[in-house]
């Protein structure tokens, strides 16, 4: 038996019946009773904005999956670019296909030399990473004659290519010069985690790179990929709606991303790791969290009910992350605040459990990233996720131009008041 909701208008007795489908029913079943009435729903928390077939998220059971591969999987046997294939095209990439992924990817890496030379020199010298990433990827648009040709699907995948080629190659160079250090240009021949990494740390010919660093990059990549219908996905999606070229829309996504209750939680971590200074000061900062004097970050999750299927993974990088670095003197702080607060009703009432940021900054620290870089380093994979979403946003005919509602609480019409008449 198909499953139904009926909805009565007790101003006028008329009443509708909707279908209930995977746990959604439509709007219009509101617009049918009323088309001036409307639903208040702040911060989206009950809005299902658009079909979606590319990330499936159930918070109650810790259950995170792309096109239907379960996270855990992925992390063990993908890669990131493999990932991102998957993500924009539905399906796991051949062999053949994933090599010409690979060498179309690679062969992107490249940045304009003007945006090198001239745009970034116009930053100020201690501009902030992530500020100069959002302005680049908006400017990187400009570069090319087909970034506005949305509609035709080649024109399409090759801007796509570029933007997950040129992130990595941006992202360094926003670090290399808020630092003053000369640029690295991509090295084709590495990896799309290795490349990077070698990109930001490079000084002079050599450079070294430990694989199971290169692994636990493209693991935490991997790890970023996409969430679902996020701030920065929703802003991409919005923005996008309106025709906006990929660059624009991909920036707009990022300026969310730069939000601190979006993509800084894991610098917040690290700041109160070390506000807390050691580990026989986590028993008095718990308490000071159930007194309502501070927050537990990179704990509890706006859609996590449960553990973070991330952070379990996150963990176990970590801990091989430490056995190249050296172990993260924060670490121990980190472990007993989980071991206190997994124990303690307040929190587990509250469905309070680790998230993929309570680890990642830890991870990041270790491998030498600056706090200031965890956002961007979160954006670049991120924008695979953000890219999916906007293919598939053009290809939904249901979609429009996105222009929510308002619920007009000023006040009434009123006269104008002339200056001398005003008190």
């Amino acid at each position: 038996m198909a499953e139904t909701i009926t909805i009565t208008d007790d101003r006028t007795g008329q009443t509708v019946t909707v279908p209930i489908e995977g746990g959604v029913f439509p709007a219009s079943a509101i617009r049918s009773l009323d088309p001036s009435l409307f639903v208040y729903d702040p911060a989206y928390m009950q809005t299902a904005s658009c079909k979606s077939a590319i990330t499936y998220l159930d918070g109650d059971n810790g259950i995170l999956r792309y096109r239907g591969y379960p996270i855990e999987q992925l992390a063990e046997k993908s890669t990131f670019l493999e990932v991102a294939y998957l993500l924009l095209h539905g399906e796991l990439p051949t062999a053949e296909q994933l090599s010409v992924w690979h060498h179309d990817v690679t062969h992107h890496t490249f940045i304009h030399e003007n945006m090198r030379k001239r745009f970034v020199d116009g930053f100020h010298y201690d501009a902030h990473p992530m500020g100069m990433f959002v302005s680049a990827l908006a400017a990187l648009g400009t570069f090319y004659d087909g970034a506005k040709d949305i509609d035709d699907p080649e024109s399409r995948h090759r801007q796509i290519l570029r933007l997950i080629a040129k992130t990595p190659t941006i992202a360094a160079m926003c670090y290399r010069f808020s630092v003053g250090l000369p640029f690295n240009y991509p090295n084709n021949d590495l990896s799309f985690p290795a490349n990077f990494l070698s990109m930001m740390w490079k000084v002079g010919d050599e450079y070294v790179l430990d694989p199971v660093l290169e692994k636990a990059m493209d693991v935490l990549f991997i790890l970023h990929a996409d969430h679902e219908q996020n701030c920065g996905t929703t802003a991409m999606r919005v923005v996008g709606s309106s025709n906006a070229d990929p660059y624009s829309s991909a920036a707009a996504a990022a300026s969310a991303l730069y939000g601190p209750l979006h993509g800084g939680a894991n610098e917040a971590v690290v700041r109160m790791l070390n506000d807390i200074g050691s580990i026989d000061n986590v028993p008095a900062f718990i308490q000071s969290v159930k007194d309502g004097q501070g927050r537990l970050m990179g704990f509890g999750h706006r859609v996590y009910k449960n553990y973070d299927p991330r952070a379990t993974i996150i963990k176990q990088t970590a801990y091989d992350v430490f056995e190249v670095t050296g172990k993260n003197p924060l670490l121990d702080i980190a472990l007993k605040l989980e071991e206190v607060a997994l124990q303690d009703p307040y929190f587990i009432d509250r469905k309070l459990y680790p998230n993929v940021d309570f680890y990642s900054g830890l991870i990041y620290q270790a491998m030498g990233f600056p706090v200031e870089m965890f956002t961007v380093l979160f954006a670049i994979p991120r924008t695979a996720g953000w890219l999916a979403h906007w293919q598939e946003l053009l290809s939904d005919n249901e979609q429009k131009i996105s222009r929510p509602r308002q619920w007009y609480v000023g006040p009434e019409t009123r006269d104008y008041v002339p200056m001398s008449s005003r008190v």
